[in-house]
C-alpha cells in the first residue's frame, strides 16, 4: 500500500510540477525551479488525507492554523519547530489556494493566510537545515505563490485538481476501472496492482 501511494504521489507530483511550470513560463516573475518542484510535491502530498487531515475525536478534520503555530510555539525541540512550521505554511498556502471562499464565509480572510505562511517559511529560512532558497523565495513571494497555486488547481475542462484528488481517492477505496481510466486519462499514471484499501 505504501508503494500505491508513492507512485501515484509521484505521478501527481509531476502533473502539478507541470502545471507549475507551464504557468510560470507566461509571467513576469521569475521562480526558482526548486519553490515549484517543492511546490508541486506538497500539493501532491495534500492529495493522501493523512497528510492534510488529523484524526480527532471520532472524526477527520483540518487542524486550524492557529493550533499548529501554538504547537510549533510551544516545542522545545528546535527541529519539531521547524516541522510543525513547514506543515503550518504548506496548510497555509494549499487552504486559501483552494478553498478561499469556504474560509472567507467564515470570516477568515486572505491576510490572515498570508502572515501564517509567509511568516512559517520566513522562520525557516533562516533556521531550516536544509532548502533555505525554497522557504526564503515562498515566504518572500507568498501572495504571487499563493495565486500560482489556485491557477495550477484551476478548473481544466472537465476536471481541476479538486476533482483529480476526489478522483483518487475514490479510486484507493474502489479500485473501480472506470475511474482509474478518467485518472489515467488526465495523464496521472496508476499502479497496476488493482484495488487498494
Amino acid at each position: 500500500m505504501h508503494t500505491t501511494h508513492s507512485i501515484f504521489e509521484r505521478t501527481l507530483a509531476d502533473y502539478f510540477r507541470q502545471r507549475l511550470m507551464a504557468l510560470t513560463e507566461n509571467q513576469s516573475d521569475s521562480y526558482h525551479e526548486d519553490t515549484l518542484w517543492y511546490m508541486g510535491n506538497m500539493l501532491a502530498r495534500f492529495g493522501l488525507r493523512d497528510q492534510l487531515y488529523h484524526y480527532d475525536k471520532g472524526e477527520w478534520q483540518i487542524r486550524p492554523l492557529a493550533l499548529l503555530y501554538k504547537d510549533a510555539l510551544e516545542t522545545p525541540e528546535p527541529y519539531q519547530r521547524c516541522l510543525l512550521l513547514r506543515h503550518l505554511g504548506d496548510m497555509a498556502l494549499f487552504l486559501c489556494a483552494l478553498f478561499p471562499e469556504r474560509y472567507q464565509r467564515r470570516g477568515i480572510r486572505r491576510d490572515y493566510f498570508l502572515g501564517m505562511g509567509g511568516g512559517a517559511y520566513g522562520y525557516l529560512s533562516e533556521n531550516a537545515q536544509q532548502n533555505r532558497h525554497i522557504f526564503a523565495e515562498l515566504a518572500n513571494k507568498f501572495a504571487a505563490l499563493l495565486n500560482l497555486v489556485a491557477q495550477a488547481c484551476a478548473k481544466q475542462m472537465p476536471f481541476d485538481a479538486k476533482d483529480v484528488l476526489r478522483l483518487y481517492r475514490s479510486w484507493m477505496v474502489s479500485g473501480d476501472d472506470s475511474v482509474a481510466s478518467q485518472l489515467q486519462g488526465l495523464g496521472i499514471s496508476l499502479p497496476e496492482s488493482g484495488q487498494v484499501h
